[in-house]
């Protein structure tokens, strides 16, 4: 997949949510580089999935469990840094919850999914401090970590 399109990304995302809705382990799987990592905020499920196999097992588990069933409801796709962003609903269908929010994905090189970092719309939890993506190194990636001076 090389030469990445927005056109390509795109469907690269859509396939991926169908494999997800299918629960098709290999299919879900074939998505990702082996090594991917799919990041969630602190305290959801027991932390990132680490490697394809994980996350698609992950996702058939919560099809099985939960009636899970996601949309892809907005992209956007920026094919010269390889990375795309999302909105998505979640519908736990067993137990008549949505969830909403936005990923972030990194492409691989080869077109394949390398990295997602899901953000939840949900309120603010008042007793942290640092709310942000559990596992997710933010001062390797050169993110601020303290505020600026006033």
């Amino acid at each position: 997949m090389a030469g990445l399109t927005k056109t390509g990304m795109e469907a690269w995302i859509r396939d991926y949510f169908d494999a997800c809705n299918s629960g098709d382990i290999e299919r879900i799987a074939a998505c990702f580089e082996p090594d991917g990592v799919h990041y969630f905020p602190p305290g959801m499920y027991e932390g990132p999935f680490v490697g394809a196999q994980t996350i698609a097992r992950k996702w058939n588990e919560a099809v099985r469990n939960l009636g899970s069933h996601w949309t892809v409801d907005q992209v956007i796709c920026e094919p010269e840094s390889r990375r795309a962003v999302i909105e998505w609903s979640h519908f736990k269908r067993k137990f008549g919850v949505i969830l909403r929010g936005d990923e972030w994905y990194i492409f691989s090189p080869a077109g394949r999914i390398q990295e997602i970092r899901a953000y939840y719309a949900s309120p603010q939890d008042s007793s942290l401090e640092m709310l942000e993506l559990g596992g997710f190194d933010y001062a390797d990636r050169g993110y601020p970590m303290s505020a600026p001076d006033a």
